[in-house]
C-alpha cells in the first residue's frame, strides 16, 4: 500500500492527518470514537499561563457550510494542564501539539519553556492568530513581532515549532517567511476568518463578542489558496493545511497546493468517523493514481 508517512520538522507522522485544536478537547474525549492510532497527531485546546473564562455567551452560531465561534481560548492554564491533563495525555497513542497562545512574548515562552521536557507533549503548535480575543492576532499582523516571537522560543525546545498562521492578512507569504527566518519547523493555516451573522429580528449579533471565527467547507477555497502562497513563499518549509476538510477529495486540494499533512477541525463535531476512514480512503486514491507515497502528491499544482 502507499506511504502515508511525512516528516513535519523534527517529527515523522505515520499518517498526515491531525485533530485541529479546539475540535478535539485535549484528544481523549475521542476515545470512544477514534481510533487516535490512526491520527497522526491530537492538537489540544488552546493552552495560555494563566486559566481564561472565555467570552461570554452566545458563542457559537451555525452558518450556510460552516459555523462561527467566539470561544475566546477558554483553558485550565499551564499548572492545571501539567497536573490533570498531561498524565491522560501521556497514554494517548498518537502525538501531541500543544497550541499554545500568550499576550505577550514571555507567555509563550512560559508555556514552551515549562513543557519542553515533558515526555506527553510531541511539540507545538504556536498560535498567533485567533481572531476572537482582543490581543489574538498581535503577532500574525507584522513580520517583524512575528519573526521576533519565534526566535524567541526556538531556543527553548528541540521539538517542533509549528506557526499558525492568520488568512485575515494582506500577504500570507510574508507573514509565513518571517515564522520560518524566526526558526519555525513547519506552517500551519488557516486559522478561522473573522467573521459576522445578525439577528434580523433583534437587530443584534448572533455571538456576544459581536465577530467570530468562521470555519468548515464554506472557508476551504479561502484555506487552499493561503496553503499554495505560504507554500511557494517558503520552499522546503512543511505546511499543514487547515479549513472545511471534510472528505478526501478536499484534502487531496491541499496536498497537491503544496501541505504535506492537514488538519480536520469542524467536521469532528459532525463527522468524527471521518479521521476513522481517512487513511483508508487516502491509501486508496494513492493507489489507483498509481503513487508509492503521500509525498509524490504534495506540491504537485500544475499553474
Amino acid at each position: 500500500m502507499p506511504d502515508l508517512s511525512i516528516q513535519l520538522g523534527p517529527l515523522k507522522l505515520a499518517v498526515p492527518s491531525l485533530a485541529a485544536s479546539g475540535t478535539f478537547g485535549y484528544g481523549g474525549e475521542y476515545g470512544a470514537v477514534v481510533d487516535l492510532s490512526r491520527v497522526g497527531a491530537v492538537i489540544t485546546k488552546s493552552l495560555s499561563v494563566k486559566p481564561r473564562e472565555g467570552n461570554p455567551p452566545p458563542r457559537i452560531w451555525e452558518t450556510p457550510a460552516g459555523m462561527l465561534n467566539a470561544i475566546g481560548l477558554e483553558n485550565c492554564g499551564l499548572e492545571s494542564f501539567i497536573a490533570h491533563r498531561l498524565p491522560e495525555l501521556a497514554r494517548l497513542p498518537t502525538n501531541v501539539l500543544v497550541n499554545v497562545v500568550g499576550e505577550n512574548i514571555d507567555d509563550y515562552a512560559t508555556v514552551c519553556a515549562r513543557l519542553a521536557e515533558e515526555g506527553a507533549v510531541a511539540g507545538f503548535e504556536i498560535n498567533i492568530s485567533c481572531p476572537n480575543v482582543r490581543e489574538g492576532c498581535r503577532f500574525s499582523s507584522a513580520p517583524n513581532d512575528c519573526s521576533r516571537l519565534i526566535k524567541t522560543l526556538r531556543p527553548l525546545t528541540k521539538k517542533l515549532l509549528m506557526v499558525k498562521l492568520s488568512p485575515n492578512i494582506a500577504d500570507i507569504g510574508e507573514l509565513a517567511r518571517a515564522a520560518v527566518e524566526g526558526g519555525a519547523d513547519a506552517l500551519s493555516l488557516i486559522n478561522t476568518v473573522l467573521g459576522m451573522a445578525v439577528d434580523i429580528k433583534a437587530r443584534r449579533p448572533r455571538l456576544a463578542n459581536i465577530t467570530g471565527g468562521l470555519s468548515g467547507p464554506c472557508i476551504r477555497p479561502i484555506a487552499v489558496r493561503c496553503v499554495y502562497q505560504a507554500a511557494k513563499a517558503c520552499p522546503g518549509t512543511p505546511v499543514v493545511g487547515i479549513g472545511g476538510i471534510r472528505t478526501v477529495s478536499d484534502a487531496l486540494e491541499f496536498f497537491i497546493a503544496g501541505a504535506c499533512a492537514v488538519q480536520v477541525g469542524t467536521t469532528n463535531y459532525f463527522d468524527p468517523d471521518f479521521l476513522n476512514r481517512f487513511p483508508d480512503e487516502l491509501e486508496a486514491w494513492l493507489a489507483d493514481e498509481k503513487l508509492a507515497s503521500i509525498r509524490d502528491l504534495v506540491g504537485t499544482l500544475k499553474v
